[in-house]
């Protein structure tokens, strides 16, 4: 019986040993940094470069619908322009996050960060304390006009002095950010720039990198970020974005005549829907910013979903209540 003890103490101790040493190592790993490259890219202060930002910022690529003020956000979101001077709260399990100021305040913004520091936080995840980011931008595969513009855009808003808290990770955050957590940069060597029309391709650049359809309609790892499942064949859940029960379901955007949502939509009905706007108040779908999109992007985005590879993928109703069995 004492050999017996004494075997469980020793077992004790080599797995409270182990532990230890798992949470001495995710510790010390948690706040690593990497290199990235600094994209030579400059802002302009040419008035349609700029005009061109903001319609990305605002529109496709709906940098208003996180970096504001969670009320501030719900205004921008019934459609008021306002400094995108960060502090919404991402109140996620691996702890509390806050979008950054991103006006050019020296103090509290990007006003002292480069051009190219900018693009690369915004090509490679990587910011300018060398911290990788969360993958909740969708620019690495931008073209250099674009980012140009973006950067443009943000370096002309007014400054806003805003102190915001520091990311607060847990322990299942530190030890996602020590073990898991690396930058994305782009998938090729972004182009210089873009045609811009309602063709196919150009739809295809905006779906997979302004816009970031791809990044909800399509099967993810929720721990890695990690793309699993064919590209377009949704059927991913997302919690309310106004903190109620219900939930959402990413819908199936391939032609696949039994399953695509979209399949039996003409092009004129898809930029009608987005012209209608939010029919349920916690979607996360950015519906306000994408309905300021142009006519001839939401035709090309269109046109580009008919040219993806139809999955049979039956995701079921987009909304699902909060006492819905179908959970």
């Amino acid at each position: 019986m004492k050999t017996f003890l004494k075997i469980l103490k020793w077992m004790g101790i080599i797995v409270l040993l182990i532990i230890g040493g798992l949470v001495a190592i995710v510790y010390a790993r948690h706040d690593r940094h990497f290199e990235a490259p600094l994209p030579d890219i400059k802002a302009s202060t040419d008035s349609a470069v700029i005009a061109r930002g903001k319609y990305l910022v605002y529109g496709p690529g709906h940098c208003n619908y996180c970096h504001g003020t969670n009320e501030e956000v719900a205004r921008m979101k019934q459609g008021e322009t306002l400094p995108l001077a960060g502090g919404y709260l991402f109140d996620i399990p691996i702890g509390k996050l806050y979008t950054p100021n991103i006006t050019p305040d020296p103090e509290t913004g990007i006003g002292k960060l480069s051009h190219a520091e900018i693009a690369r936080a915004l090509r490679y995840g990587v910011n300018h304390r060398g911290e990788a980011m969360l993958e909740f931008m969708s620019f690495q595969n931008a073209s250099d006009e674009d980012l140009a513009a973006i950067i443009s855009y943000i370096r002309s808003m007014p400054p806003v002095k805003r102190e915001l808290p520091a990311k607060e990770y847990n322990f299942l955050g530190k030890a996602i950010s020590a073990f898991v957590l690396k930058p994305s940069g782009p998938a090729a060597t972004p182009p210089q720039s873009v045609k811009i029309d309602s063709t196919a391709d150009y739809g295809k650049y905006l779906a997979t990198s302004i816009a970031n359809c791809r990044g909800c309609h399509t099967p993810r790892d929720m721990m890695t970020g990690a793309y699993i499942g064919p590209d377009f064949s949704g059927g991913e859940r997302f919690n309310s974005e106004t903190g109620g029960k219900e939930q959402y379901v990413s819908a199936n955007l391939t032609p696949d005549k039994e399953s695509g949502h979209i399949a039996g939509w003409s092009e004129e009905a898809f930029i009608q829907r987005f012209r209608r706007g939010r029919f349920y108040a916690g979607s996360p779908m950015p519906w306000e910013s994408y309905g300021r999109m142009s006519d001839s992007d939401l035709k090309a985005i269109y046109r580009y979903l008919q040219t993806v590879q139809p999955i049979r993928n039956h995701t079921g109703p987009t909304y699902i209540p909060a006492d819905s069995t179908k959970q």
